[in-house]
């Protein structure tokens, strides 16, 4: 079960798969970063600092944030850190598919 009230809500729009195990908290939130409405994006950005949402970006694994979302957040979180983002999401490479 998702850790917060909040993001248990957001579960029921965003996560629509089920897994042996339920997914991070890093996975919820980066689903709603990467499908969001803006009224939801708002709550998720009341609710996490900009800090811990650019973590959850650098944190991100490849497909959780789409490229299309990748530059509003990028652009948004900037200035919240100091680690640069990097300019695309992280992607899967064939050997990963293969290994």
């Amino acid at each position: 079960m998702p850790p917060t009230p909040l993001l248990a809500e957001f579960a029921s729009r965003y996560i629509w798969w089920r897994d042996a195990e339920p997914p991070s908290e890093d996975r919820f939130v980066a689903q709603v970063m990467n499908l969001g409405t803006y009224d939801d994006v708002r709550r998720l950005e009341a609710a996490y600092t900009l800090q811990q949402l650019r973590a959850v970006m650098l944190r991100a694994q490849p497909g959780w944030i789409a490229a299309r979302s990748w530059p509003f957040w990028r652009a948004r979180l900037a200035l919240a850190g100091d680690e640069p983002i990097p300019e695309l999401p992280p992607r899967r490479s064939f050997l990963d598919a293969v290994l």
